[in-house]
């Protein structure tokens, strides 16, 4: 099982939130449990190349 960061809030009705590795990739639910969903929905359409262009945050070592 892996684990993903994630960041959320609460707008009004809804639930926003998206993948800290992919801010620019945002969801939404109704409740908590449903952006969780959307969420894993849109991780499986990220990493299967489904969504052209995607940034990445990696991590770069200067010496």
């Amino acid at each position: 099982m892996r684990r993903i960061k994630y960041t959320c809030w609460k707008d009004g009705n809804y639930f926003l939130g998206y993948i800290n590795d992919y801010p620019d990739y945002q969801t939404q639910g109704f409740s908590k449990e449903e952006l969780i969903e959307n969420l894993k929905e849109l991780l499986t359409d990220i990493e299967s190349d489904e969504i052209p262009f995607i940034r990445k945050v990696e991590v770069l070592e200067v010496a």
